[in-house]
């Protein structure tokens, strides 16, 4: 990983050069071709099979690493060259003259791929890589968009459940247990209190409701099947099976939630509510009425 140019710069002032024979032009052109073997030999000594550089590779420095065996990536972007080090465990060094054995990082395959009309670098089978790259197709934009959401969201699932190391099960299972337990809350509750707790676990029985919904079945029906269910102790895991068209343990299905998802939904949720109950009144302004009577005057009139 480079981060400097296999090329011969250009000098920051301006030099003229008088050839007086064809020698000399060709000793100048022997010297220039030297300066990059010797680029080439740096290369090849420090043990590196594939190079990757940030910076520009001359035509003729591509040629002699191709005649080693080498692979050359030139004008690497500086983002992808950070998750090269981070993938493959090497690190991004700025002068060739530093490169040694010590600094190369270890992939089992790299090869050029042809996807669509682009052509792009894999760089697979590394040994402990902490950056990794998904590829999204599709045949639209507006899909590639939704597949990207989508695999952002999974992510973070994934994520969150990593960082807390805490699952529910889905399919509406947590839900109806939620409502369960807020309705016999509510009984200790005296007042109008109660009213607003057992309101609440209406509203947390809208989620299994509505996967009922859109899975095409009866969402009464299944509803009063699955506070059925839950007030069993072994029911207590059992949600909706969209695809089975019944309640399933969606532990045992792998139908699961990160603990944080649900928690930071029912929080916004409820401090939205509260927000909403606190507003007292609403002030509704009306556009203002055009004044009656015909055409304004004209200049000078009153």
């Amino acid at each position: 990983l480079l981060d400097s140019a296999l090329e011969i710069e250009k000098t920051e002032i301006s030099a003229e050069i008088r050839i007086k024979d064809p020698s000399q032009m060709k000793a100048f052109l022997d010297q220039e071709t030297t300066m990059m073997q010797e680029m080439v030999t740096k290369v090849k000594a420090s043990g590196a099979d594939v190079i990757f550089c940030q910076k520009g590779i001359d035509d003729m420095v591509q040629h002699f690493l191709s005649k080693e065996g080498i692979i050359a990536a030139r004008r690497v972007k500086e983002s992808d060259m950070e998750k090269l080090a981070r993938a493959t465990g090497g690190r991004i060094v700025s002068d060739l003259d530093d490169l040694k054995k010590t600094d190369l990082g270890f992939a089992g395959l790299v090869e050029e791929r042809k996807i669509g009309d682009d052509k792009l670098i894999f760089v697979e089978q590394c040994k402990d890589p902490h950056a990794v790259a998904i590829l999204i197709r599709a045949g639209l934009e507006r899909l590639i968009d939704e597949a990207e959401r989508a695999m952002t969201d999974c992510l973070s699932v994934v994520s969150d459940v990593i960082e807390n190391n805490k699952i529910v099960p889905g399919g509406g299972a947590i839900e109806i247990e939620m409502a369960k337990e807020l309705r016999k809350y509510a009984t200790k509750v005296g007042g109008r209190e109660q009213l607003a707790v057992e309101a609440f676990a209406d509203a947390v029985e809208v989620i299994p409701r509505t996967l009922a919904e859109n899975a095409g079945l009866e969402p009464i029906d299944i509803l009063v099947e699955m506070r059925s269910v839950h007030d069993k102790a072994e029911g207590k895991n059992m949600g909706i099976n969209i695809f089975a068209g019944k309640l399933q343990d969606s532990i045992a299905n792998g139908v699961i939630e990160p603990i944080m998802v649900k928690e930071q939904a029912i929080k916004s949720a409820s401090e939205s509510a509260a927000l909403i109950l606190r507003i007292d009144d609403v002030i509704t302004a009306k556009a203002p009425k055009a004044p009656a009577g015909g055409m304004p005057g004209g200049m000078g009139e009153e």
